[in-house]
């Protein structure tokens, strides 16, 4: 049995439970996936500084997978937080929501649009989208500027889908990306709205990590990736001393 942990890496537990159902409800019968919330770190990340706090949190969920023996991680928050430094001490592949979904999107359509939660984080996924090389097929980024724990709340769902639609017809794309993961379960409301794929990265994620696990690839050690140097860390990293 394939075992994926999902981390939520911010520390909201209804949120995590959602994260969960999402990636179970696209994993093979035979994955098993464990959706799990750092014990530290921010209740939402709608910031850098809650990204940078967040990290140590998502590291720690790492090193508990290995010593309970996960095959692979998904990482998800759509600014795919301490996604670099997971790869380098994580035995199986760790793939990040929003990397994932801008694949996906690519492999449905020449040019996708995100929506997003607040517009002050929509330079974070315009940065992403260089960084994984898909800025070309980006043609926007749209912010609903609801709160990322207020998408709980009925209202959230209806002004998301409007916005999907309407970034779609502004941008002429082929598909929507939801820029959060606490959007995973809009999917088919807004791909009914929008008539246009809809793709959630922790979905998209989960079967991406499964694909890795079956394919026997993980993660290079060769260069970037090797595990860190050994060093003492101090205060309150001490414990992540290696």
């Amino acid at each position: 049995m394939t075992h994926i942990r999902v981390i939520n890496p911010n520390t909201a537990l209804a949120m995590t439970a959602s994260i969960g159902r999402c990636a179970r409800a696209v994993a093979s019968p035979s994955t098993k996936v464990t959706a799990v919330s750092p014990a530290m770190g921010p209740e939402s990340i709608e910031s850098h500084y809650d990204e940078a706090l967040a990290v140590p949190g998502v590291l720690a969920e790492i090193a508990a997978g290995e010593r309970e023996g996960a095959d692979a991680y998904v990482i998800a928050c759509f600014g795919d937080p301490g996604l670099d430094a997971a790869r380098e001490l994580a035995t199986g592949p760790v793939i990040g929501i929003a990397e994932a979904a801008m694949h996906a999107a690519t492999l449905v359509g020449r040019s996708f649009s995100v929506v997003t939660t607040l517009s002050r984080t929509a330079g974070r996924a315009w940065e992403l989208a260089h960084r994984y090389g898909f800025a070309t097929a980006c043609r926007g980024v749209h912010a609903c500027d609801i709160p990322v724990l207020d998408l709980e709340r009925p209202p959230a769902r209806k002004a998301v889908t409007e916005l999907c639609a309407a970034a779609v017809e502004r941008d002429g794309s082929d598909s929507i990306v939801l820029g959060c993961a606490g959007m995973a379960e809009f999917c088919a409301e807004v791909s009914r709205a929008t008539g246009v794929p809809v793709i959630d990265g922790v979905g998209a994620a989960t079967r991406f990590a499964e694909s890795l696990v079956a394919l026997g690839l993980r993660t290079s050690t060769r260069g970037e990736y090797a595990r860190p140097l050994p060093k003492r860390y101090s205060g309150l990293l001490r414990d992540f001393t290696i």
